[in-house]
């Protein structure tokens, strides 16, 4: 149960309700996550669409996001966005195995997301410049700088939404992750 305040998105008013209505209209609905941001904080939601909007323009694939996002969201242990993400990439065309691997940044068969996976969990939990060895390993997956920019907005955007989601133990509004 939410433990934060929380609101039908039929009650939102001013800016909120602006916001629920576009994610609404581009979604089909309003996750419970954007929900509860949103009936908080309608800066934070705004600033979290704005972040997810730029992730759409970046340098990276759908796919890449997703394997960042799993990573992250596995990592930190937040079951909402996990659930979320593990949906997301099975629509994009990652197989369940795969996803199960990514998100523990196991070998999952396509060496780019594995190098991926394990360069944001290494930059997830660890502290410090990241090596340059770390660097390197990335890049010569065909990782491109502007890329590793990009995942880092990434990493910044999971972050915040897996924050809120296990601050607020917001209800799974999707199946739960395998």
């Amino acid at each position: 149960m939410p433990r934060l305040s929380t609101i039908a998105v039929s009650d939102a008013t001013g800016r909120a309700a602006e916001l629920f209505s576009a994610v609404k209209g581009a979604a089909g609905k309003v996750p419970n996550s954007y929900i509860g941001i949103g009936a908080n904080s309608a800066v934070a939601l705004e600033a979290v669409l704005s972040l997810e909007a730029s992730l759409k323009k970046s340098s990276l694939s759908a796919r890449d996001i997703e394997v960042v996002k799993l990573v992250v969201s596995q990592t930190t242990g937040c079951d909402y966005c996990l659930a979320a993400h593990t949906l997301i990439g099975k629509k994009i065309g990652l197989d369940r195995e795969a996803i199960l691997a990514l998100r523990q940044a196991r070998p999952s068969g396509d060496a780019r997301n594995d190098a991926l996976a394990s360069f944001v969990l290494h930059l997830i939990t660890t502290s410090g410049t990241v090596e340059t060895d770390v660097v390197t390993a990335i890049k010569q997956a065909g990782v491109t700088d502007a890329q590793i920019v990009d995942v880092t907005m990434a990493v910044a955007s999971i972050a915040f939404t897996n924050l809120f989601n296990r601050i607020n133990d917001t209800t799974l509004d999707f199946p739960a992750a395998d």
